[in-house]
């Protein structure tokens, strides 16, 4: 049996939060949810459903950094919610820089026949598989 690390990506947003999963053996990421939560304890509470579910080994999260490369007040929210994550699993946390995830999302659904709700219902799972894709082009 192949053995590979399991992660669990996060698209942290203001009211939601999106996870996808993946496993470095077969490089798939695929989206699980959207966590509806505008504060971090509830937040946290349905991510640690996402960790018994899935078991990552590591949790990978988007950092939002400013299109001239610099971190805004999003990444510093990021960085914190990072340490509140590796506090409360004990699982590394690695950030990746999400600049035009939502916009590859977008993509993803261009031709998916949803509706605009439906689209923005998906879109944080999907910037989540964004990602998680990126973070495994930066192992290569």
């Amino acid at each position: 049996m192949l053995s590979g690390m399991k992660h669990l990506a996060i698209d942290l947003g203001g009211k939601r939060t999106g996870l996808a999963v993946g496993s470095d053996v077969t490089r798939i990421a695929s989206p699980i949810g959207v966590v509806n939560a505008a504060d971090d304890g509830q937040r946290l509470d349905a991510i640690a459903e996402a960790v018994d579910e899935h078991g990552p080994n590591s949790l990978v999260m988007g950092l939002p950094i400013n299109m001239d490369g610099t971190e805004g007040d999003g990444a510093r929210r990021a960085r914190a919610f990072g340490e509140l994550l590796q506090a409360r699993f004990a699982l590394p946390v690695v950030f990746v820089d999400e600049r035009l995830s939502s916009d590859e999302a977008d993509a993803m659904m261009s031709r998916s026949g949803l509706t605009h709700k439906g689209k923005k219902q998906r879109r944080d799972a999907l910037a989540a598989v964004a990602i998680l894709r990126r973070y495994w082009e930066g192992l290569e």
